[in-house]
């Protein structure tokens, strides 16, 4: 961690302002859902079995410092980001060359590719795709050069189930709150004001992207013509149905459109394709109501993104099944392997020039120039000059600490860090193979920074690390056959921020490492 480039701060409380405080973060939290169903580590299964309590959600106490110009720079780029992976989704050609690199030493990139492979023989019906993406970043700050400005630095690209976006605008709307009611104490200089709080579209951004796609998917195509709805592919059980649900309150509250939440492992037993129809429109009869039959317009996907929810061959079947449908993916199965590790780390391996071949007709090349400069220096573990190197780092004890190993997974808890890396590296083997469903990442540097963190009813206070997300929207037409405009739509979409313990090693919220947050920004 970075020395600190921000100033004293969050303030110190009296046990009477602390109480105030917190009483009203638990409160308007419930009251405007900004909540979780519990861990089974807080509430057993035994005290909550039908699963009807909600908590509040991991918050912070404060709204975290952020430079303005770093969080400003994110959310200008998100549009070029946006386009830059809808292109390589389209791209199948790319994607075979990468995808066959890693199928051999990777079960789970190798299964999403055949699922492709399948629906192109047999014959896409859907030519549109829908993107909601999440970037996140953390300020940077080389501890060697104490004079140069923040600047940003990519973590990950996500293209599936990119969550806390009904969340993520409830954190903001709860700072703005306590600010209004005069429960932060004041500051000198001021610090939390309105204008320091900026807006957060996230809830209002991403269901309308749900809702365009809904649109665009156009008048039904069962016969005879059935009602339409979008249909969230979920896990069960979910922790995380709130956000969900702030989602899906604001498509039938601004758009008029009904959604339902399927968990993936029952896919099977309530959607149906009709043999007899070449469209094949995806079919949907809720559990509580099975004579009633939906069209699904658009398939939002908040699960099918870890192994470990592909039980059995039923799992594959299901995924394959839904991709062959007529409804629109979010995302795509070649969406969903454009976000893999592998592609981040081609696009950011230093003098890469795919990043040029993606966007140069359609971006300009400052834009192009200031994507570029948000990446960390990532190598691939492989056989060529840069993985040699990278294999160098990754077996030396005295190298790797300042590295982190990711393998081809979203969600938290995956990543290998520091000295834990040449073991780790050693247990794959000698196999060189082995490695290359790896990719090996320099560490971020954040500034150092102190906050408040209310998880699970209990406070706790010290250093910790912000990592910023901003969500895009994009539509486009996918198959280079398809005639007219590449990008149908793109925005960005709010954003995200994500705070932790600085010496815990992975940010994910919903896997109990992370709590949802607010920026305040400032100038440094």
């Amino acid at each position: 961690m970075a020395a600190s480039i921000y100033p004293d701060y969050p303030p110190e409380l009296t046990s009477t302002q602390s109480e105030y405080l917190l009483s009203n973060v638990k409160d308007w939290s419930i009251l405007n859902g900004l909540a979780v169903r519990p861990s089974l580590s807080f509430v057993s299964e035994e005290v909550d079995s039908s699963r009807s309590l909600a908590v509040t959600a991991p918050v912070t106490i404060f709204p975290s410092l952020f430079p303005r110009r770093c969080f400003e720079e994110a959310r200008a780029i998100q549009t070029a980001y946006n386009e830059l992976y809808a292109l390589v989704a389209r791209d199948e050609e790319w994607l075979r060359n990468i995808v066959e690199e890693i199928v051999e030493v990777d079960d789970f990139i190798a299964h999403l590719w055949d699922v492709h492979l399948a629906v192109k023989k047999e014959g896409y019906v859907q030519s549109l795709s829908l993107g909601i993406f999440r970037s996140d970043y953390m300020v940077h700050k080389d501890p060697s050069q104490p004079d140069t400005k923040p600047e940003i630095r990519q973590v990950e690209f996500n293209t599936i189930a990119s969550s806390f976006g009904g969340l993520a605008a409830k954190v903001s709307g709860l700072h703005s709150h306590l600010l209004s009611i005069t429960a932060y104490p004041p500051m000198n200089p001021a610090l939390i004001t309105k204008s320091s709080l900026p807006a957060n579209s996230s809830i209002a951004s991403i269901s309308q992207g749900l809702a365009v796609a809904h649109k665009a998917y156009g008048p039904p195509k069962s016969h005879p013509s059935l009602p339409l709805c979008i249909l969230f592919v979920v896990q069960d059980p979910e922790n995380n149905v709130f956000d969900q649900h702030a989602l899906a309150s604001a498509l039938l509250s601004n758009h008029n459109i009904l959604t339902f939440r399927l968990p993936f492992p029952v896919t099977l037993a309530h959607t149906h394709i009709s043999s007899g129809q070449p469209s094949r429109p995806l079919i949907y009869k809720p559990p509580h109501s099975p004579s009633t039959a939906y069209e699904v317009t658009t398939l939002y996907f908040r699960a099918g993104y870890a192994p470990t929810e592909y039980t059995s061959s039923k799992s594959w079947e299901a995924r394959l099944h839904l991709e062959r449908s007529a409804a629109i993916k979010c995302p795509s199965i070649l969406t969903h392997l454009a976000g893999s590790k592998k592609i981040q780390q081609i696009l950011a391996t230093p003098s890469s020039l795919h990043l040029d071949r993606f966007l140069s007709s359609t971006i300009s090349a400052d834009l192009i120039s200031r994507v570029r400069a948000t990446f960390a220096a990532i190598y691939p573990l492989d056989d060529s000059k840069a993985g040699k190197y990278a294999i160098g780092i990754a077996t030396d004890v005295g190298k790797a600490r300042g590295y982190v190993l990711k393998p081809q997974r979203e969600g938290g808890g995956n990543n290998i860090y520091g000295l834990k890396i040449p073991p780790f590296i050693k247990s794959l083997g000698d196999e060189s193979k082995k490695y290359r469903s790896h990719i090996l990442m320099e560490l971020i540097e954040p500034p150092a920074l102190r906050n408040s963190v209310y998880r699970n009813g209990e406070v706790t206070q010290g250093e910790v690390i912000g990592e910023l997300g901003v969500y895009g929207v994009c539509l486009w037409q996918h198959g280079e056959e398809v005639a007219g405009p590449k990008i149908l739509e793109n925005w960005e979409a709010g954003y995200l921020l994500r705070t932790k313990g600085k010496d815990s090693e992975e940010g994910g919220v919903a896997a109990g490492f992370g709590a949802v947050d607010s920026v305040c920004l400032i100038d440094v």
